[in-house]
């Protein structure tokens, strides 16, 4: 039974987690368009509410830091409805932020096999997390360790390794119709 189901006064908003390259950001928008839903994007609310970028915030305050603000938007976001949230990889380190996120909506993990996550992230220099003299190490041993907390937090997982956007969003759209209930979609 879905947590839809189980409470009928859950949220319809779609939260996306995954790590970093999975396409929260673009699939996100594009689900937003479609649903006529608000996006949000956690990493954009806590450097806006810091006044600083994600980078800055590592730096001058440190990891453990941000993840608090990530929370705290989080917190924050309670009883928003029709959103659609992009959140940061490594939002789900925080087991605090696990029942959160279920508690929002409809959680989907956007997931890829390591190598194009890879080929995906080490186009962005600035990412904080990969300032590392192995950077493909990192993103391997950050996977394997997210993995079981992505799990735990999603009700549905997608796979976009070789699916266009576009495709990845139509599969969110059909499990959302499914979880919430909503009435059967029309197809052009």
């Amino acid at each position: 039974m879905s947590d839809a189901a189980q409470n009928p006064d859950l949220p319809e908003n779609i939260i996306l987690i995954g790590f970093m390259g999975s396409g929260k950001s673009t699939v996100g928008r594009m689900l937003a368009r479609q649903l006529r839903f608000r996006f949000l994007d956690t990493d954009k609310l806590v450097e806006e509410r810091a006044r600083l970028a994600i980078p800055e915030i590592f730096a001058q305050h440190g990891e453990a830091d941000f993840r608090e603000r990530e929370t705290a938007v989080l917190e924050s976001l309670r009883g928003v409805r029709q959103h659609i949230l992009a959140t940061g990889g490594g939002i789900v380190t925080v087991p605090d932020n696990i029942p959160l996120l279920r508690s929002l909506g409809l959680v989907v993990l956007l997931k890829a096999d390591p190598d194009e996550i890879f080929r995906r992230v080490s186009r962005n220099a600035e990412r904080p997390l990969l300032q590392v003299e192995d950077p493909r190490r990192r993103v391997l041993d950050l996977m394997a360790t997210r993995q079981p907390f992505y799990d735990s937090a999603a009700h549905f997982t997608v796979d976009s390794t070789r699916l266009r956007h576009e495709d990845v969003t139509e599969k969110i759209l059909d499990e959302a119709h499914r979880f919430f209930h909503w009435p059967a979609r029309m197809r052009a």
